[in-house]
Protein backbone atom coordinates (compact mmCIF):
# COMPACT_ATOMS: atom_id res chain seq x y z
CA UNK A 1 0.00 0.00 0.00
CA UNK A 2 1.28 3.70 -0.76
CA UNK A 3 1.03 6.21 1.89
CA UNK A 4 0.40 9.54 1.20
CA UNK A 5 2.39 12.42 3.16
CA UNK A 6 1.69 12.65 6.66
CA UNK A 7 -2.05 13.30 8.09
CA UNK A 8 -4.38 16.45 8.84
CA UNK A 9 -6.45 16.89 12.05
CA UNK A 10 -10.09 17.97 11.74
CA UNK A 11 -11.83 18.93 14.65
CA UNK A 12 -15.42 19.30 14.68
CA UNK A 13 -17.78 20.01 17.07
CA UNK A 14 -20.76 17.25 18.33
CA UNK A 15 -23.42 16.80 16.35
CA UNK A 16 -21.58 18.97 13.87
CA UNK A 17 -20.86 18.38 10.05
CA UNK A 18 -17.61 18.72 7.83
CA UNK A 19 -16.67 18.20 4.63
CA UNK A 20 -13.64 16.91 3.10
CA UNK A 21 -12.44 16.60 -0.81
CA UNK A 22 -10.28 14.28 -2.14
CA UNK A 23 -8.11 15.27 -5.47
CA UNK A 24 -6.93 12.18 -7.45
CA UNK A 25 -4.79 12.28 -10.52
CA UNK A 26 -6.18 12.27 -13.88
CA UNK A 27 -4.35 8.74 -14.52
CA UNK A 28 -7.06 7.24 -11.25
CA UNK A 29 -10.77 8.85 -13.33
CA UNK A 30 -11.66 5.86 -14.12
CA UNK A 31 -10.59 3.85 -10.97
CA UNK A 32 -12.52 2.85 -8.28
CA UNK A 33 -12.39 5.37 -4.98
CA UNK A 34 -12.97 4.27 -1.81
CA UNK A 35 -13.54 6.05 1.66
CA UNK A 36 -12.22 4.38 4.79
CA UNK A 37 -12.18 4.28 8.77
CA UNK A 38 -8.55 2.92 9.97
CA UNK A 39 -9.43 1.24 12.64
CA UNK A 40 -8.92 -2.48 13.35
CA UNK A 41 -11.09 -3.71 11.16
CA UNK A 42 -9.92 -0.93 8.23
CA UNK A 43 -13.44 -0.70 7.29
CA UNK A 44 -13.56 0.70 3.43
CA UNK A 45 -17.04 1.58 1.57
CA UNK A 46 -16.86 -1.01 -1.14
CA UNK A 47 -16.73 2.14 -3.51
CA UNK A 48 -17.99 5.70 -3.52
CA UNK A 49 -21.41 5.03 -5.37
CA UNK A 50 -21.98 3.94 -1.55
CA UNK A 51 -24.46 6.67 -0.56
CA UNK A 52 -23.69 6.16 3.14
CA UNK A 53 -21.19 4.73 5.00
CA UNK A 54 -20.01 6.16 8.64
CA UNK A 55 -22.32 8.94 8.26
CA UNK A 56 -21.17 10.07 5.33
CA UNK A 57 -22.36 11.00 2.10
CA UNK A 58 -19.87 10.62 -1.31
CA UNK A 59 -19.64 11.91 -4.51
CA UNK A 60 -17.35 11.27 -7.28
CA UNK A 61 -17.08 14.21 -10.31
CA UNK A 62 -14.94 12.70 -12.66
CA UNK A 63 -14.31 15.71 -14.77
CA UNK A 64 -12.53 17.95 -11.69
CA UNK A 65 -10.85 14.50 -10.42
CA UNK A 66 -12.56 15.11 -7.13
CA UNK A 67 -14.44 13.32 -4.66
CA UNK A 68 -15.70 14.79 -1.98
CA UNK A 69 -17.02 12.92 1.48
CA UNK A 70 -19.90 15.14 3.41
CA UNK A 71 -20.12 13.57 7.19
CA UNK A 72 -22.98 14.80 9.28
CA UNK A 73 -24.63 14.04 12.77
CA UNK A 74 -20.74 13.47 13.92
CA UNK A 75 -20.29 12.32 17.75
CA UNK A 76 -17.45 11.66 19.82
CA UNK A 77 -17.21 7.68 18.80
CA UNK A 78 -17.13 8.83 15.24
CA UNK A 79 -13.77 10.45 16.00
CA UNK A 80 -10.29 8.67 14.41
CA UNK A 81 -8.33 8.64 11.41
CA UNK A 82 -10.11 8.20 7.84
CA UNK A 83 -8.63 7.97 4.65
CA UNK A 84 -9.49 8.14 0.15
CA UNK A 85 -8.24 5.77 -1.77
CA UNK A 86 -7.82 4.27 -5.00
CA UNK A 87 -8.13 0.90 -6.41
CA UNK A 88 -5.43 0.08 -8.09
CA UNK A 89 -4.60 -3.59 -7.31
CA UNK A 90 -8.58 -4.87 -6.58
CA UNK A 91 -8.20 -3.11 -3.26
CA UNK A 92 -7.93 0.24 -1.62
CA UNK A 93 -4.50 0.38 -2.91
CA UNK A 94 -3.30 3.69 -3.37
CA UNK A 95 -3.85 6.72 -0.76
CA UNK A 96 -5.32 10.36 -1.58
CA UNK A 97 -5.86 11.57 1.28
CA UNK A 98 -5.69 10.62 5.21
CA UNK A 99 -7.63 12.59 7.99
CA UNK A 100 -7.59 12.63 11.65
CA UNK A 101 -11.20 13.39 13.04
CA UNK A 102 -11.91 14.75 16.09
CA UNK A 103 -15.32 15.31 17.48
CA UNK A 104 -15.62 17.13 20.73
CA UNK A 105 -18.24 18.88 22.67
CA UNK A 106 -16.70 22.28 23.07
CA UNK A 107 -15.23 25.09 20.45
CA UNK A 108 -13.32 23.33 17.26
CA UNK A 109 -9.77 24.51 17.66
CA UNK A 110 -10.03 25.59 13.93
CA UNK A 111 -13.16 26.35 12.26
CA UNK A 112 -14.79 28.43 9.69
CA UNK A 113 -18.62 30.17 9.53
CA UNK A 114 -19.42 27.89 6.15
CA UNK A 115 -17.17 25.80 3.55
CA UNK A 116 -19.19 26.76 1.01
CA UNK A 117 -18.35 30.14 -0.18
CA UNK A 118 -19.36 32.36 -3.49
CA UNK A 119 -18.28 35.10 -4.82
CA UNK A 120 -18.66 37.18 -8.80
CA UNK A 121 -15.83 37.28 -11.76
CA UNK A 122 -13.87 40.38 -10.77
CA UNK A 123 -14.92 40.51 -6.92
CA UNK A 124 -13.50 38.81 -3.94
CA UNK A 125 -14.71 36.80 -1.46
CA UNK A 126 -13.50 37.04 2.33
CA UNK A 127 -13.12 33.70 4.68
CA UNK A 128 -12.62 33.45 8.41
CA UNK A 129 -10.92 31.07 9.74
CA UNK A 130 -10.98 31.17 13.37
CA UNK A 131 -8.51 29.10 15.78
CA UNK A 132 -7.55 28.67 19.28
CA UNK A 133 -3.41 27.60 19.20
CA UNK A 134 -1.25 30.92 18.60
CA UNK A 135 2.16 28.86 18.23
CA UNK A 136 1.56 27.56 15.16
CA UNK A 137 1.95 28.27 11.23
CA UNK A 138 -1.10 30.08 10.40
CA UNK A 139 -1.80 28.89 6.37
CA UNK A 140 -3.91 29.26 3.14
CA UNK A 141 -3.74 27.33 0.11
CA UNK A 142 -5.50 25.67 -3.02
CA UNK A 143 -5.74 22.10 -2.75
CA UNK A 144 -3.89 19.81 -5.43
CA UNK A 145 -3.47 16.37 -6.03
CA UNK A 146 -3.16 13.98 -3.59
CA UNK A 147 -3.79 17.03 -0.87
CA UNK A 148 -0.88 19.18 -1.70
CA UNK A 149 -0.96 23.06 -1.19
CA UNK A 150 -0.40 24.56 -4.45
CA UNK A 151 -0.45 28.34 -5.43
CA UNK A 152 -1.74 28.95 -8.84
CA UNK A 153 -3.40 32.01 -10.86
CA UNK A 154 -1.45 34.68 -9.39
CA UNK A 155 -3.27 37.73 -10.95
CA UNK A 156 -5.77 36.92 -8.00
CA UNK A 157 -4.33 38.71 -5.00
CA UNK A 158 -4.62 36.96 -1.70
CA UNK A 159 -3.85 38.72 1.81
CA UNK A 160 -4.08 37.11 4.68
CA UNK A 161 -4.29 39.18 8.17
CA UNK A 162 -4.48 37.66 11.99
CA UNK A 163 -6.64 39.56 14.20
CA UNK A 164 -8.81 39.15 16.87
CA UNK A 165 -12.50 38.76 17.17
CA UNK A 166 -13.91 39.71 20.72
CA UNK A 167 -16.54 36.83 21.26
CA UNK A 168 -14.53 34.10 19.09
CA UNK A 169 -10.95 35.05 19.50
CA UNK A 170 -8.18 34.24 16.81
CA UNK A 171 -8.80 35.30 13.22
CA UNK A 172 -7.32 34.12 10.16
CA UNK A 173 -9.34 36.42 7.62
CA UNK A 174 -8.15 35.89 4.01
CA UNK A 175 -9.74 37.78 1.25
CA UNK A 176 -9.29 36.78 -2.37
CA UNK A 177 -9.40 39.89 -4.74
CA UNK A 178 -9.46 40.17 -8.32
CA UNK A 179 -11.37 36.56 -8.71
CA UNK A 180 -11.35 34.35 -11.79
CA UNK A 181 -13.73 31.45 -13.27
CA UNK A 182 -10.86 29.47 -12.66
CA UNK A 183 -10.55 30.07 -8.59
CA UNK A 184 -13.58 28.13 -8.23
CA UNK A 185 -11.95 24.64 -6.56
CA UNK A 186 -10.87 23.78 -2.92
CA UNK A 187 -8.58 25.74 -0.46
CA UNK A 188 -7.97 24.97 3.25
CA UNK A 189 -6.90 27.06 6.33
CA UNK A 190 -3.80 25.27 8.27
CA UNK A 191 -2.82 26.16 11.46
CA UNK A 192 -0.16 23.38 12.72
CA UNK A 193 -1.36 19.69 11.83
CA UNK A 194 -4.71 21.20 12.00
CA UNK A 195 -6.79 21.98 8.58
CA UNK A 196 -10.50 23.06 7.33
CA UNK A 197 -10.96 22.93 3.78
CA UNK A 198 -13.52 25.90 2.19
CA UNK A 199 -15.01 25.44 -1.29
CA UNK A 200 -14.66 28.90 -3.49
CA UNK A 201 -17.25 28.95 -6.71
CA UNK A 202 -17.14 32.19 -8.66
CA UNK A 203 -19.83 32.65 -10.58
CA UNK A 204 -20.02 35.14 -14.15
CA UNK A 205 -20.35 38.52 -13.44
CA UNK A 206 -24.49 39.48 -14.78
CA UNK A 207 -24.44 42.01 -17.16
CA UNK A 208 -27.39 44.49 -16.82
CA UNK A 209 -30.00 44.09 -18.30
CA UNK A 210 -30.74 47.15 -21.19
CA UNK A 211 -34.34 48.61 -22.10
CA UNK A 212 -34.99 48.78 -25.35
CA UNK A 213 -35.59 52.36 -26.84
CA UNK A 214 -39.28 53.48 -27.25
Amino acid sequence: MYQSKGAYRVSVKTGGSTTIPCLYDLKYKTNVKYWCKEDYLKRCSLDVHTKSIYKASIYDDINKQTFTVTMTDLEPEDSGRYWCAVEINGGPDKWIARFDLSVTPGTPKLYVDQQEVTGVEGGSVIVKCYYSDTGNRKWWCRIGVNGSCVERNSATIVTRQQTTDATRGNVLMVTMSGLKMENTGWCRCEVGDLMMTVHITVRRQKLPHKVPPL
